[in-house]
């Protein structure tokens, strides 16, 4: 299911959860082995791995291994369409609420404006 969605949707999707947003947390200090990704998780290896792959398939944690170690990364242009969604959205809201503030001065009734 995950191979059909579009990028955006699997950053999104893989964000909604709190565990894998800890995971990005941690990793955007730097890189991590998957043993200390899993340290401070209440959760077995098997989990954290299980999390990851979907950190993974969303395109927003690569990892690399060398001989028994897995050093995952966060990729930042996978963070950087999220906020560029995000920062859309912002401004189309900003907007729409200028737009109003200056309706709302304008059609403002006489009485209250000389006050």
């Amino acid at each position: 299911m995950l191979q059909h969605q579009q990028p955006l949707d699997l950053a999104f999707q893989a964000l909604s959860d709190p565990t894998r947003r800890r995971m990005v947390e941690r990793l955007s200090a730097g890189p991590a082995t998957v043993s200390e990704l899993a340290s401070p998780m209440p959760m077995s290896m098997s989990a954290v791995v299980q999390h990851l792959k979907i950190l993974e398939a969303s395109g927003l944690v690569t990892s690399q291994k060398i001989g028994r170690v897995r050093t995952c990364r966060v990729e930042p242009q996978a963070l950087s369409a999220a906020e560029r969604w995000i920062n859309d959205r912002r401004r189309s809201v900003e907007l729409s609420l200028d737009r109003l503030g200056a309706w709302l001065d304008e059609t403002r009734p006489e009485e209250e404006t000389s006050t």
